[in-house]
């Protein structure tokens, strides 16, 4: 079992000043996102929380639910992003780094930049994937 460690706030001075009024969330579902295509494959993501999202515009994140239907593949690819994934529901299979890996709902997986990656549905059901890219994509 991993040793549980003691939260420490942020450190330094902030890059920005913190603003004199109060600054509000965005709350959205889903549905409040801007759909987006990817190249050669059959799934869809919704920019839940995106610079392209106006309910929910962002700088510095990206937050997408991909919805990948049975037998989709999102071929392997690579960028300077930081992301992770976190499958919602379903299952499938990873490429990483050139190797296969199988993944299910509860799996958390962190891709470094650079890190090649691509997604395989392999069950039955619309896998949902939340993606989180910082900084976000074009």
């Amino acid at each position: 079992m991993a040793k549980i460690t003691m939260f420490k706030g942020y450190q330094g001075e902030p890059p920005f000043p913190k603003p004199r009024e109060k600054v509000l969330p965005n709350v959205v579902s889903a549905q409040d996102g801007v759909p987006v295509k990817y190249p050669d494959c059959e799934g869809i993501g919704v920019r839940v929380v995106h610079p392209a999202n106006p309910k929910a515009p962002a700088e510095n994140l990206g937050l997408v639910m991909f919805y990948i239907p049975p037998h989709v593949v999102l071929e392997p690819g690579s960028h300077h992003t930081e992301e992770c994934y976190v499958v919602m529901r379903g299952k499938g299979v990873m490429t990483l780094a050139g190797e296969k890996v199988d993944v299910q709902e509860g799996t958390f997986i962190h891709l470094p930049p650079w890190c090649e990656h691509g997604i395989e549905n392999t069950g039955n059901e619309t896998m949902e994937v939340l993606i989180c890219t910082s900084p976000p994509n074009p």
